[in-house]
C-alpha cells in the first residue's frame, strides 16, 4: 500500500496546529501498514540532488524526519501519514550516499562527517523555502538532528532524537570502552580497514540485514520490508559515505578544513536549547534512562523508553514515534 491509498486519517483529531491535540487518542497504526511513498521528488540543495519523499500540504508545518545506517527512508513509510493527518507537511530526505541522492559534481569529496550532514539538511530547507521545522531522527539521523538544534536553533522549531545526545567529539572517540561494549561497535572497527571497506562493498546486502537483525532482534521485518531499504544502500557514493562516516569518527579519516570551525564549536559538546524529546529503545542498553545527557538539553524536555523496541524506532513503533513529534510541536 502507498500513502496515496489512504493511510492519511489514522491520527484522527490530532491537529500540529492547535495546542489541544490529543495524540493518545489516535487509532493503532500496524507497523507495515504503508509499503511505499509513491512518487518521490527531487531538488537541488547545496552539493547534492535531493530525493525526497513529501507528505502533506505545503501550506503545513514542516517535520524532516532523518534515517540512519543501514536505513532509508523507509523507516518513515507509517509515521509520515500519521503527521500529515495530524496537520504537518513531512519532508523525508534520502541522506547522501543514499536512494536517489546524488553529488551535483564527480569533484566533491564524499564526506560523511557530522557537520556536513547536517548543512545537507540547511540546504534542503534552503531550496524549499522552509524556515523552520521540527527535525526528527534516530541513528546518524539523530546525530544530524542533534547537530542543526545545537548550531541552527532558529531552523529547528523542535526535536525528537532517538537515543539522546549523539554529537561527536572526535577526543572522547579515542577513549576506549568496556570490552562488552566494543563488541557491539565491531563493524565500525571492521570498517576502519581496507578489507572492511572492500568486504562493505561486496556484501553490503547482507552485512545490512544482519546488522538490522542485530540491533532489532524483536522486530519481524520480512524480506520484502528489507529489499524495499536495501536498494538505497546500491547509490554509487554509498560505501564511500559509509566508509568515511566511521572512519572520521575514529580520526582515521580526515574531514575538510572548511568545516573545522563547526566541528570545533561540537567537539565542546553544545547544550540544546530547542524543545525536545528524547527516545530510547532497548537498543540503548543502560544508556536507556537518560540521565548520562539529560544536562545537554536546556528546554523544555522530555524523555521516552520504548520497552521491546529495536534501534530503528520509527519503523518498529511508528505510532508512538509520531505521538513524540506531535507532542514536542506543542511544547
Amino acid at each position: 500500500m502507498t500513502l496515496a491509498a489512504g493511510q492519511l486519517s489514522v491520527l484522527g483529531s490530532m491537529d500540529a496546529r492547535s495546542s489541544k491535540a490529543k495524540p493518545a487518542e489516535a487509532a493503532a497504526t500496524k507497523p507495515g501498514t504503508n509499503t511505499s511513498f509513491g512518487s518521490l521528488k527531487q531538488i537541488n540543495a547545496g552539493l547534492l540532488d535531493v530525493g525526497y519523499a513529501e507528505v502533506g500540504p505545503a501550506n503545513f508545518p514542516a517535520v524532516i524526519p532523518l534515517h540512519g545506517w543501514p536505513y532509508d527512508i523507509h523507516s518513515y513509510v507509517d509515521v509520515a501519514p500519521l503527521l500529515a493527518s495530524a496537520g504537518y507537511r513531512v519532508i523525508v530526505p534520502y541522506q547522501r550516499g543514499y536512494g536517489t541522492t546524488r553529488f551535483l559534481s564527480n569533484d566533491t569529496f564524499r564526506n560523511g562527517q557530522q557537520s556536513v550532514c547536517a548543512l545537507d539538511v540547511i540546504a534542503l530547507m534552503d531550496a524549499l523555502k522552509i524556515q523552520k521545522a521540527i527535525i526528527a531522527g534516530f541513528d546518524i539521523g539523530a546525530r544530524t538532528a542533534d547537530v542543526m538544534a545545537a548550531l541552527w536553533p532558529e531552523r529547528c522549531k523542535a526535536l525528537v532524537s532517538v537515543s539522546g545526545y549523539l554529537i561527536t567529539s572526535l577526543e572522547a572517540n579515542l577513549q576506549p570502552l568496556p570490552p562488552k561494549a566494543e563488541l557491539g561497535w565491531w563493524y565500525q572497527y571492521y570498517f576502519s580497514t581496507e578489507r572492511g571497506k572492500l568486504g562493505y562493498s561486496k556484501y553490503r546486502h547482507d552485512f545490512s540485514k544482519l546488522i538490522w537483525k542485530n540491533v532489532s532482534p524483536n522486530w519481524d521485518f520480512d524480506d520484502a520490508t528489507f529489499e524495499r531499504t536495501a536498494a538505497s544502500f546500491n547509490n554509487p557514493d554509498h560505501v564511500a559515505i559509509v566508509i568515511h562516516n566511521y572512519r572520521w569518527r575514529l580520526s582515521l579519516a580526515k574531514g575538510e578544513p572548511r568545516y573545522d570551525d563547526l566541528e570545533r564549536k561540537l567537539f565542546k559538546g553544545p547544550v540544546i536549547t530547542v524543545p525536545t524529546i528524547t527516545i530510547a529503545s532497548d537498543f540503548d542498553g543502560p544508556a536507556g534512562d537518560g540521565s548520562s545527557y539529560r544536562k545537554k538539553f536546556s528546554g523544555k524536555y522530555s524523555h521516552r523508553i520504548f520497552k521491546g523496541i529495536g534501534h530503528n524506532v520509527p519503523q518498529e513503533a511508528p505510532q508512538a514515534f509520531a505521538k513524540a513529534v506531535v507532542d514536542v510541536g506543542g511544547y
